[in-house]
């Protein structure tokens, strides 16, 4: 039996087994929505759902503004840079203004790690996490785990390998906790500097070499991340690169390729990598918005599957 889902999605452990799966069953009925020429939906139609971005983003912005929308609910966006929040206004004085709008949902990007849950304490509406610093961004790896259930029917006994910057990727903890949830094993592999300590206690493995790469059914390629890093991890990229950089020639026939985007081409792949046949790259940006409608169809309604295509 399919447990209630939470009210809130903050992190991948808000999630079982069966509630992840709900998910994916329910992306997989608004991916054919979107192939239809009307692609809307009534599902939330005159609620309102707010994407509060205290960080520059292409992918999840635009994919949950569109998810939104084909939910027929109302969207309102709000940025960092020329709002309230640019002249000094605290983060739960926003919250406490924009819950004026009666939002149904409220979606949060903030640099700093627990910004979403404590959000989720000062407002009524449902709380989704779209990456909180270095912590979690839980959609984008259930849009990895919806992308690679399509391609590979199950993730069960899947021997995925995470590469790269795992230090200061929120991506990388998510998807370590769903692709184990759904049955996969995990290796992180990088530089020992960019590979937090006690990472195996989320139930992955880890390496300093890419010497075992060939028995990966998918490498997911991490970005290196500047912009966190306060201190130097890494002699230079180009070391970096000769060491860690992701090549076409490196993969064998039958792996698959991911990364969360957006690519440092020439940095972590290479771009024959980027452009080859086994890339999923574009795919993955591709079930965002259906994965992401999913979301917040569970979270805002969770009536049977057919009642929200009808």
């Amino acid at each position: 039996m399919t447990t209630a889902m939470p009210r809130h999605l903050i992190s991948i452990d808000d999630l079982d087994r069966s509630r992840i799966e709900r998910i994916l069953d329910r992306a997989e009925s608004f991916a054919e929505v979107q192939g239809r020429e009307i692609k809307k939906v009534p599902a939330l139609r005159g609620r309102t759902v707010v994407n509060l971005f205290y960080e520059s983003s292409t992918r999840t912005s635009s994919s949950f503004e569109l998810a939104a929308k084909r939910l027929s609910a109302d969207v309102v966006n709000v940025r960092s840079i020329g709002s309230a929040v640019d002249k000094g206004e605290s983060l739960k004085d926003t919250v406490q203004t924009l819950s004026a709008y009666d939002p149904a949902a409220i979606v949060i990007r903030s640099p700093e790690v627990g910004a979403a849950q404590l959000v989720a304490g000062w407002t009524e509406a449902a709380v989704i996490n779209a990456g909180d610093g270095k912590h979690e961004h839980p959609t984008q790896a259930l849009l990895d785990v919806f992308t690679l259930r399509r391609k590979l029917g199950s993730l069960e006994q899947a021997n995925i390998w995470i590469v790269g910057d795992v230090m200061h990727s929120r991506v990388a903890r998510s998807d370590i906790l769903a692709f184990k949830r759904m049955g996969a094993s995990v290796t992180v592999c990088g530089p020992p500097t960019l590979i937090p300590r006690g990472i195996e206690a989320l139930g992955c493995e880890a390496t300093a070499t890419l010497a075992r790469l060939h028995e990966a059914d998918v490498v997911y390629v991490l970005r290196m991340q500047q912009e966190r890093m306060r201190e130097s991890f890494v002699p230079s990229l180009r070391e970096y690169s000769e060491r860690y950089q992701i090549s076409a020639a490196q993969l064998r026939p039958g792996q698959l390729l991911m990364h969360p985007g957006p690519v440092n081409r020439g940095v972590e792949l290479s771009a024959d990598a980027i452009d080859s046949p086994v890339a999923l790259i574009g795919a993955q940006v591709k079930a965002g918005v259906a994965v992401r409608m999913a979301v917040l169809y569970e979270l805002l309604v969770g009536a049977p599957l057919l009642a929200a295509v009808a």
